[in-house]
């Protein structure tokens, strides 16, 4: 399928099949991993969770990152609190069991990472949540899946959520393909990450997803280089 900068493709991805075994889940997810490193993929959230916690002046935050895959988000989170002197409780919440498990086998029991399969439109959270997160997750659904997620978003974040994704643009999705073939990296990065960009975002399209989540106004939408927006939304701390 063609690239079309005008609107999103609904080209799915080969990461999204039900029948994905495990150790190719596995492996793609550890690449992702190597992707976000390498394009800076985590740095939008890691600053959000930081400017919250001064606004709020919080010692301790509870923090859901849903679409969590393979973990990255959470145990650089994990790092940053350390470092930060932020005590934090950190649960990761991802449709697929299989990617559970891998973020399972990746995270050191040390970071007290909480792993749950789950579906995040469904979620309810045991106690209260501070802070909700997600990265890369939102260009895998549906327009008005996106705009339920932002309500469910909105509903359980006590202190504020921020979403990053994918900035649908003709440079970043031709720029990924040479790149991935370069770093050779596996055949589902190589295939979904040009199919990712073609289903991200452009800033009309979340101004438009937030109009429809009555929540026009109430968050704002940034650029971060190298490719993402940033949906963020910053409420009064309690």
């Amino acid at each position: 399928m063609g690239f079309d900068a005008a609107r999103r493709s609904r080209e799915p991805e080969w990461m999204d099949a039900p029948d994905v075994a495990p150790e190719t889940l596995a492996a793609c997810l550890a690449d992702l991993e190597r992707v976000n490193a390498l394009t800076l993929g985590r740095r939008p959230v890691l600053s959000f969770v930081a400017r919250a916690a001064k606004a709020s002046s919080a010692r301790r935050l509870a923090i859901l990152d849903i679409g969590s895959g393979g973990g990255g988000t959470l145990r650089a989170l994990a790092a940053w609190g350390r470092r930060a002197g932020v005590s934090l409780d950190l649960i990761g919440l991802d449709l697929s069991p299989h990617a559970v498990a891998a973020a399972r086998a990746a995270t050191d029991p040390a970071d007290a990472i909480a792993y749950r399969a789950g579906d995040a439109l469904a979620f309810a959270p045991d106690a209260p949540i501070d802070l909700v997160v997600s990265s890369l997750t939102a260009h895998h659904l549906a327009d008005e899946d996106v705009v339920r997620l932002l309500r469910r978003m909105e509903a359980i974040a006590r202190l504020g959520w921020c979403v990053a994704d994918l900035e649908r643009s003709r440079l970043a999705y031709h720029g990924f393909a040479l790149l991935a073939r370069a770093m050779r990296w596996h055949p589902f990065v190589r295939h979904d990450g040009p199919v990712s960009i073609a289903r991200g975002f452009t800033r009309a399209d979340w101004h438009a997803l937030l109009a429809r989540a009555d929540l026009a106004g109430q968050a704002r939408v940034v650029r971060r280089l190298p490719g993402r927006l940033v949906v963020e939304r910053l409420k009064a701390a309690s």
